[in-house]
């Protein structure tokens, strides 16, 4: 019995195992490129055909023989297949490519932290991460949520802001203000110019 446990335990981990694994992989080539990455690419047996390069702000990738590939809006699998397609289209005979990511596009951070701007973006980034790479945030800040515009999207979504909210590539996170500071910063001046003017 002791055996038998101990072979179905082991036959349990391997599967966690072989499901995490292909989590891991599926999420990795769901990641679409775009302006500011950079992919190493192997030719194998054509050394001179590789490289690191990065995508530019059209889009594409300009690799040897082949020229210019689109890029942005692939997965690093999908290019992988286009750049053997097109080596295969009169200048190789059945070439094995292979790419991967290697520098990911910087994210960006505004509003109500003490350090808004660009920053490298790292893999498994999450909201904290993000917003401690800013500085942190101010006193004015709302910290319970935060609004992200995905790379490429014209819409912000506000969710909250807790650890299953991951930060993509690209990404525009945005900390909002408290709205008391805002009716704040709104009603002082007024007040003042009510002061201002009962002095006269």
């Amino acid at each position: 019995m002791t055996r038998f446990k101990a072979i179905l335990g082991a036959m349990v981990a391997a599967l966690v195992l072989s499901q995490g694994g292909a989590m891991a992989q599926s999420a990795t080539e769901n990641y679409k490129l775009g302006t500011g990455d950079k992919v190493r690419v192997i030719v194998y047996g054509e050394d001179d055909l590789g490289g690191s390069f990065e995508v530019d702000s059209n889009g594409t990738v300009s690799l040897p023989l082949i020229g210019s590939v689109k890029a942005a809006g692939l997965s690093a699998h999908q290019l992988e297949t286009q750049v053997t397609a097109d080596l295969a289209a009169g200048y190789l005979n059945d070439p094995r490519v292979n790419i991967e990511v290697t520098t990911y596009r910087p994210f960006y951070v505004i509003g109500e932290v003490n350090k808004p701007g660009q920053y490298p973006y790292v893999n498994d980034m999450g909201v904290a991460n993000a917003v401690a790479m800013a500085g942190g945030y101010t006193d004015r800040a709302v910290e319970s949520t935060v609004c992200v515009r995905r790379n490429g999207d014209t819409k912000e979504v506000c969710v909250d802001a807790d650890e299953t909210v991951k930060i993509l590539p690209g990404d525009v996170v945005r900390i909002r203000e408290n709205p008391f500071w805002a009716v704040i910063s709104v009603v002082s001046p007024l007040a003042g110019l009510a002061l201002l003017r009962g002095s006269y």
